[in-house]
C-alpha cells in the first residue's frame, strides 16, 4: 500500500529550473464585493524579494460594464485597472454565480505567462486558495475567471478594526502556512502575499487568492521564493499582531514601524502581545541581525514554519463572556396586591381579614361529609395494613431463605471504572514517515472537533505489509491499572482495527517490545478496547492497523483514499 502523493504540476511556457510562481497581491476581486482590491501597495511596502520583470506598457482592453466574455461573463464593475491588464466583478450568466475576471490583451507581454500561471494554479486545486475556474485566449483578449467570495473579508479590513485575538492570529498564520507549503511542494509560489490576499471566510476558514496569477499579471519574480512567501508570512502575523506593517512605509491600510528603529519584535510594539506568537513572526521576516528572544533558528520556508508552528503549544480560544442573570425580583401577589396602587413610604399597609368559616346550612353539611369520609378511609387504611403484617409473618421464613440462596450475588457492587488523564503522547512510527506528529496534542485536549489524522493510502483496509500501522504512545503519568480505551474516529465505513499494548516508555524501540492488551475492529464511528487480561502500565500505544475508505475531506484537507482520524482518546481503569 503506497501513501498517496500529488505530481508536482509542470507550467507551460516556463523554461529552466524556476517554477512559474508569481507573488500574487490583490489585483483580483475574488474577496469582497463592497471592499474592492487596492492596487496602492508596492514590492517595497511588501518588504519581499520579488522583482517586477520588464513589461511593454500596454494599454487595458476598452471594455465597459455588461460586455459579455465567451457570451457567458457579463462584466458588472472595474475593480483594477493598472498596466495593460483589468480586473472586474462579472456573473456567469450560465451558472448563475458571481465570478471576477482579469482581462488582457492578447498581444501583451505578459498574456502568455497570465495564462501558464492560471492553469497551473488550478490544477492544485487546493480549497485554501481561490480557485481558478477558467483560462482563456479568445481572439484579440486573454482572460482568466476565478471565484468570488461575497461574505469573505480581507485581512486588512479586520485590522482596521484592531490587531486579532491570539487565538485567531495563530489560527490565520497556522493556515496560511500550511496551504503555501503545500502549494510550494506542487512548484507554485504566491510572492505578493499580503493584508489584502488573505481572507477569512464566514466560517472561520482563511483562504489565499491570486496564487501565481497575479504575480504573473505584473511580472513578478524572485530568485528565492519560498523565503518570499515565508518573510510575506511573518509580515501578515507581525500585522496581525500589532496593527502595524513592519517596515517603514505604511501600507494596507497600516502605519509603519518609526524610522531609525530597525524591527523590533512585537510585543515590543504592543502591550499583551502573545510571547510564542511574537517570537515566530520575528523567525519569518528577514530582519537584519534583529532576532527573537529565544534566539531560535529563522523560517526560510514555509514547511519549516509550519513545523515551528506544531512545535508551540496550542492556544485556545478565549472563553465565551458568562452573563449572570437578572437578580430575582420577588413578587407580593400572595398577599393580594395585585392590580393595587403601592402603598406610600412610611405608611402602614392594613391586612386583609380572613374570610369566615362555613356557617351555612350548606358549609355544616359539606363538613359532615368531609369528616365521614376521613373516618371510613382510616378504618380501611387500618384493617389494610392489619393484614399485610399478618401475611408478611408467615412469609418471613422463605423470603430470608431466598435472600440468602438465590439474591446473595445480587446486593455486590461492581467496582465504577475510573478515567486516566493522558500526560503526553508521541507518535510511534515503526516503519516509513510519520503521519501528523504535530497533531497529537489534539486527541487528548477535551475538543473532539480536532484530530490526528494519518495520511491517504490507495490501498486498504489493511495497512500491511507496507506499513505494520499507525498510532500514538501515550503517557500516562505512572502505572496504573487499565481496562478500556475508548477512540472518537472520524471517519466510518468498512473497516478500522484498533490494537493496545503495554509499551515500556514513550519512545519504544519496536513493535515487538511491548505487548499486546486488547483488540477492536469497528465500521463505525467509535472503537471501544477492552483489557483481555488485568494490566498495569504507564505507556499504552494506540495502533491502528486497517483504516476505512472515504472521500475528499475539506475541513481536514485529506485527500480521498484509505485514512482515519483520531478526535479524543480516553482510558480507564
Amino acid at each position: 500500500m503506497a501513501e498517496r502523493s500529488t505530481a508536482a504540476v509542470d507550467v507551460a511556457d516556463n523554461s529552466g529550473e524556476q517554477p512559474l510562481t508569481a507573488k500574487a497581491d490583490q489585483s483580483t476581486a475574488d474577496g469582497v464585493a463592497k471592499n474592492p482590491e487596492r492596487d496602492t501597495d508596492s514590492v517595497e511596502a511588501q518588504g519581499s524579494g520579488g522583482t517586477e520583470g520588464p513589461g511593454r506598457k500596454t494599454s487595458s482592453p476598452e471594455l465597459h460594464s455588461g460586455h459579455k466574455l465567451a457570451r457567458r461573463y457579463r462584466l458588472e464593475e472595474c475593480v483594477t485597472r493598472l498596466d495593460g491588464f483589468s480586473s472586474w466583478r462579472a456573473v456567469d450568466e450560465k451558472l448563475r454565480r458571481a465570478v471576477g475576471v482579469h482581462v488582457l490583451p492578447a498581444d501583451h507581454t505578459r498574456a502568455r505567462a497570465v495564462l501558464a500561471a492560471a492553469r497551473s494554479s488550478a490544477l492544485l486545486g487546493d480549497p485554501r486558495f481561490v480557485q481558478v475556474l477558467d483560462a482563456v485566449e479568445d481572439n484579440d483578449l486573454v482572460y482568466v475567471v476565478h471565484e468570488w467570495l461575497p461574505d469573505a473579508t480581507e485581512l486588512s479590513t479586520l485590522l482596521a478594526g484592531g490587531p486579532l485575538e491570539p487565538h485567531d492570529a495563530y489560527q490565520m498564520v497556522s493556515q496560511v502556512a500550511s496551504a503555501m507549503a503545500a502549494a510550494h511542494r506542487e512548484g507554485l509560489a504566491h510572492l505578493r502575499l499580503n493584508p489584502n490576499a488573505v481572507l477569512r471566510a464566514s466560517t472561520g476558514q482563511w483562504r489565499i487568492r491570486g496564487l501565481a496569477v497575479n504575480a504573473a499579471l505584473r511580472g513578478i519574480s524572485s530568485d528565492t521564493p519560498q523565503r518570499t512567501d515565508t518573510e510575506a508570512i511573518g509580515a501578515l502575523l507581525y500585522a496581525a499582531l500589532t496593527q502595524r506593517w513592519p517596515y517603514e512605509s505604511d501600507a494596507y491600510g497600516l502605519s509603519g514601524l518609526p524610522k531609525d528603529i530597525g524591527l523590533i519584535p512585537p510585543d515590543q510594539v504592543r502591550a499583551g502581545v502573545h510571547r510564542g506568537l511574537s517570537e515566530l513572526a520575528m523567525r519569518a521576516l528577514v530582519n537584519d541581525g534583529a532576532t527573537a528572544s529565544r534566539h531560535e533558528a529563522p523560517c526560510t520556508t514555509p514547511e519549516e514554519l509550519v513545523k515551528a508552528i506544531g512545535e508551540m503549544p496550542r492556544i485556545r480560544p478565549p472563553e465565551p463572556a458568562f452573563t449572570a442573570p437578572p437578580e430575582y425580583q420577588r413578587t407580593t401577589y400572595q398577599q393580594g396586591t395585585y392590580g393595587r396602587p403601592a402603598p406610600h413610604p412610611g405608611v402602614t399597609q392594613a391586612m386583609a381579614p380572613p374570610p369566615p368559616p362555613l356557617q351555612s346550612r350548606t358549609g355544616k353539611a359539606l363538613k359532615w361529609a368531609v369528616s365521614a369520609l376521613l373516618i371510613a378511609a382510616l378504618g380501611l387504611g387500618s384493617w389494610q395494613l392489619a393484614d399485610a403484617l399478618m401475611d408478611q409473618g408467615g412469609k418471613s421464613d422463605d423470603t430470608n431463605k431466598s435472600q440468602t440462596t438465590d439474591g446473595g450475588d445480587k446486593n455486590v457492587l461492581k467496582p465504577k471504572p475510573t478515567p486516566i488523564k493522558i500526560q503526553n503522547g508521541q507518535e510511534f512510527v515503526a516503519k516509513g514517515d510519520a503521519q501528523s506528529p504535530g497533531n497529537v496534542p489534539k486527541t487528548y485536549d477535551g475538543d473532539a472537533s480536532t484530530y490526528w489524522k494519518t495520511k491517504s493510502f490507495n490501498e486498504g483496509p489493511t495497512i500491511a505489509p507496507f506499513k505494520p500501522g499507525v498510532g500514538i504512545v501515550y503517557d500516562l503519568g505512572s502505572a496504573k491499572q487499565l481496562s478500556t480505551a475508548t477512540i472518537d474516529l472520524r471517519y466510518a465505513g468498512d473497516h478500522t482495527t484498533v490494537e493496545l499494548y503495554a509499551a515500556g516508555s514513550l519512545s519504544p524501540a519496536s513493535l515487538d517490545s511491548m505487548t499486546k492488551i486488547g483488540s477492536a475492529t469497528t465500521t463505525g464511528t467509535t472503537a471501544t478496547v477492552k483489557a483481555t487480561k488485568p494490566v498495569k502500565t504507564q505507556y499504552v500505544l494506540v495502533w491502528l492497523t486497517a483504516v476505512p475508505n472515504s472521500g475528499y475531506d475539506s475541513t481536514l484537507y485529506a485527500s480521498a483514499g484509505y485514512k482515519q482520524a483520531i478526535g479524543e482518546v480516553k482510558f480507564t481503569g
